[in-house]
């Protein structure tokens, strides 16, 4: 399976302009991949304006996204600031929520679990509390986002029940030494590939962001990755035969510890 990712910066709560980037960047894959990967709200940047930027997934960013999904024939993941009905008593809440769009019309949505404190995701935000798998052309596919990255029970891959995981992200450049060491320690510790995307440039507050976007094969072998702080589309292969293989010759998660999530 080909997976192609989308390193980007990311004009500041501009949804039309950021669509339009995407969409330019997207017309090149075209026959060319299975799956392409976005970062973290790519299409307003790491914003807190959650009232005024968040859009159900009936909204303008998702549907657009649909319809190039079936376009384009491939499947395209990311993050957006979702709104929706809360049974809590407040008449709306607010989500990081991570999609997978299939050419064939299907849906997948997941609310990021761990809210980034540091930066008030918390106060503007409600954490989702239930993981994602994806099955999709044979493989099955974890979708987390962005600070999950830090937290590997949350990414604990249970008696292989995912090939691949999936970390979209705006990661400032001052923690780029924990990215990269995460990203691969995820895929090494769960037997899986791992793909994280991350953006480039600054947002509103200054902060800079240089990317490090890459694939990780299960022995923690880099497969693709972006320069820093370059604008570039980078696509690999993913063998699950190879995978399975592996799992089969070490199979270290046979000898996993036993857990349950609260």
């Amino acid at each position: 399976m080909r997976v192609s990712i989308i390193q980007t910066d990311i004009v500041w709560e501009n949804k039309q302009e950021n669509l339009c980037r995407i969409r330019e960047k997207l017309e090149t894959l075209r026959g060319a991949t299975e799956i392409v990967v976005l970062p973290e709200t790519f299409s307003t940047g790491f914003s807190m304006d959650t009232a005024r930027l968040a859009e159900p997934i009936t909204g303008e960013t998702i549907t657009t996204l649909r319809q190039w999904a079936k376009e384009f024939r491939f499947a395209i993941a990311g993050s957006f600031i979702a709104t929706g009905e809360t049974s809590s008593g407040r008449a709306t809440s607010y989500h990081n929520r991570a999609f997978f769009l299939t050419p064939e019309g299907n849906d997948y949505y997941y609310d990021k679990r761990h809210l980034f404190r540091m930066g008030s995701e918390t106060k503007h935000f409600d954490a989702g509390d239930k993981r994602l798998i994806i099955s999709y052309c044979g493989w099955n596919i974890l979708l987390l986002v962005c600070y999950d990255l830090r937290f590997p029970v949350w990414s604990r891959n249970v008696k292989n029940e995912y090939d691949l995981v999936i970390y979209v992200a705006n990661w400032p450049a001052s923690r780029r030494k924990a990215w990269d060491a995460l990203l691969q320690a995820r895929a090494i510790e769960n037997m899986s590939y791992a793909c994280g995307v991350n953006r480039i440039g600054s947002d509103n507050h200054g902060l800079p962001h240089n990317g490090g976007s890459a694939v990780f094969s299960p022995k923690g072998e880099l497969l693709t990755n972006i320069p820093d702080n370059e604008e570039r589309i980078a696509t690999t292969t993913l063998n699950l035969s190879d995978l399975r293989e592996f799992r089969s010759k070490f199979p270290a998660w046979k000898d996993a510890d036993s857990f349950q999530f609260i």
